[in-house]
């Protein structure tokens, strides 16, 4: 068998993978508020806690930075809780509240300039090999200097890694060009863009391959539309690898012109762009969603927190984020009045650590709690890097941090989301981030996975905490949320609660603080 048989093969492989979702779980698209016991899916109690505690009770704004990809800010579920900066005046070209940035009155962008906006970015690896590679271009281990070697053997061992990543990516793109224009050769032949199951099922196949799909699309098509899988299933994993290919793993490829900034500078702090929204919004809009999506206007779902305003700080690029666009992004929430910031983001390496490290100090000091997404690739952050981190350079931790790990609707040994990193002693706890329904760019709504869906159903909750009890400090909401969980097996080896958050047990908690 030569390898192109064998690429078909692992591309219709991948088709059984089956639709996102089942029918079971779409039913309840908003799971993620609901109560284990009432509803029979492992939610965190939020409809519970508004009915039988919070009725009636005052409360405050509190301030959410959306520390993302960006944020579609009109849309009809969110455009009445997004944050406005009324001390600056929009359009007139100046800096009305003297805080470096001009006309940022729906928040800021990192990641755009004069240039345009940047979408794609290669990886933290990427930019670390490139950056090593014209370090040691003349180095070897026979003539590398004693002091330089603990260097080019990290450079090695990155190398390596990027090698390795770069060989699978081209491998995963090959396979899901084969299996794309498998679909694509049934569907043009079926005569239908977005076919029926019964469709599907009246199609005569000619040869294997196309049989296969055919079955493959039979069981998909039980539980979704066509266009929905498509887009899920197979344009977006062909999409996934071929950014992996052509942009996270491009050695030549480097966007920052488009900034203008001092890419090497992680001191600099002016500069970017007031799109907030950016190119593509559709994660952090999805992120917003959840966090604090609109629950009076009788539209779309309910985000966990009721009285919030939703700060867009565009810094999270179709790639690995860049440091000082962190750093910026947290100082910039923090001045700005956010009392949490929601990071659904993560890497491997760090180019800049120190200057995470002193923006998360900064943002401790001013009493902000900050909530982390433990990261997608099903490992343990005991002995895996996941940046940012808590833990400073000197090995002492950030109080005021939470990170988060993916839970399912089941009570069970699935409760852990079979993605989500894990560690006894890093992921602080668990929240819903699987089949999550929340607000989508131009209007829509879509299901999402990932700790980067959990992490703000955490965000919620420390932003309803502190609405309702105003006076409690950030680490205080932290030990509330860590205290108060729903324990379970199934968490207490790979977690340092052992549960998933609740809001009806914090809320309890919080009134006796």
């Amino acid at each position: 068998m030569n390898k192109k048989q064998i690429k078909s093969l692992v591309a219709l492989a991948l088709l059984a993978a089956g639709p996102l979702f089942s029918s079971a779980q779409s039913q309840k698209k908003n799971w993620f508020n609901l109560d284990l016991k009432a509803d029979s899916v492992f939610g965190i109690s939020t409809e519970k806690a508004y009915n039988e505690l919070l009725k009636g009770k005052k409360s405050t704004t509190v301030i959410v930075g959306i520390l993302d990809s960006g944020v579609d800010g009109v849309h009809e579920d969110l455009k009445s809780v997004m944050w406005v900066n009324k001390k600056e005046k929009a359009g007139n070209g100046k800096d009305d509240d003297k805080n470096g940035y001009i006309d940022d009155v729906n928040g800021w962008s990192f990641l755009g300039g004069k240039g345009g906006n940047v979408n794609q970015e290669t990886l933290e690896l990427t930019r670390l090999i490139r950056r090593d590679a014209a370090r040691f271009a003349n180095t070897t281990e026979e003539n590398v200097s004693a002091k330089d070697r603990p260097a080019f053997e990290a450079y090695l061992a990155m190398k390596k890694e990027f090698d390795r990543g770069l060989k699978e990516a081209q491998a995963n793109l090959e396979g899901y060009t084969d299996l794309k224009n498998n679909v694509d050769a049934v569907v043009k032949k079926i005569g239908k863009e977005n076919p029926t199951l019964e469709d599907v099922k009246n199609f005569t196949p000619n040869g294997q391959a196309e049989s296969t799909v055919k079955n493959r699309l039979i069981g998909a098509l039980a539980n979704s539309d066509f266009k929905s899988y498509y887009d899920a299933r197979i344009k977006g994993g062909y999409d996934h690898f071929y950014d992996q290919v052509n942009y996270n793993y491009n050695l030549s490829f480097n966007p920052r012109n488009l900034v203008g900034d001092d890419e090497n500078n992680s001191n600099e702090r002016i500069y970017g762009s007031i799109d907030s929204k950016g190119p593509d919004p559709s994660h952090g809009t999805h992120v917003a969603g959840i966090v604090g999506a609109d629950r009076k206007n009788n539209l779309g779902i309910q985000g966990v927190a009721d009285n919030v305003l939703l700060m867009a700080v565009r810094n999270v690029p179709n790639g690995d984020e860049r440091d000082k666009d962190v750093a910026n992004a947290i100082r910039y929430a923090v001045d700005n009045g956010a009392k949490v910031l929601n990071m659904s983001f993560g890497k491997a390496y760090s180019w800049d650590k120190k200057v995470v490290d002193d923006a998360v100090k900064y943002a401790v000091s001013k009493d902000v709690l900050l909530v982390h997404a433990a990261g997608n690739d099903n490992k343990n952050l005991d002995v895996e890097n996941n940046f940012p981190t808590n833990k400073y350079e000197d090995g002492t931790l950030a109080d005021a941090w939470i990170t988060v790990g993916a839970s399912t609707p089941f009570n069970d040994r699935r409760l852990k989301a079979s993605f989500s990193n894990y560690g006894k002693t890093t992921v602080d706890v668990f929240a819903p981030g699987f089949g999550i329904y929340s607000t989508y760019p131009d209007q829509k709504y879509q299901d999402n996975n990932g700790t980067s869906m959990a992490s703000p159903v955490v965000a919620g909750l420390a932003a309803l905490i502190r609405s309702y009890y105003p006076k409690l400090k950030a680490v205080q909401v932290k030990e509330i949320i860590m205290k108060s969980v729903e324990k379970a097996d199934a968490l207490t080896d790979i977690s340092v609660t052992g549960g998933v958050v609740n809001a009806y047990n914090a809320l309890k908690l919080a009134a006796t603080y």
